[in-house]
């Protein structure tokens, strides 16, 4: 079973329309995002994905 990992560039484009790209960018990276923020991350990404999926 192969296992997808979100693209960088997926994940920035996700931090910057959740408003959380500047967290990111600064010195901490990702760890200075919130749980909170990383799991609105991952559902916009599942979102994102069930979508091109149902479009196909």
């Amino acid at each position: 079973m192969s296992h997808h990992k979100m693209s960088e560039a997926l994940k920035y484009e996700i931090a910057r329309e959740l408003g959380v790209y500047d967290k990111v960018k600064s010195d901490g990276g990702w760890g200075n995002v919130s749980s909170r923020d990383c799991g609105n991350i991952v559902t916009k990404a599942i979102e994102i994905a069930e979508r091109s999926m149902n479009g196909k």
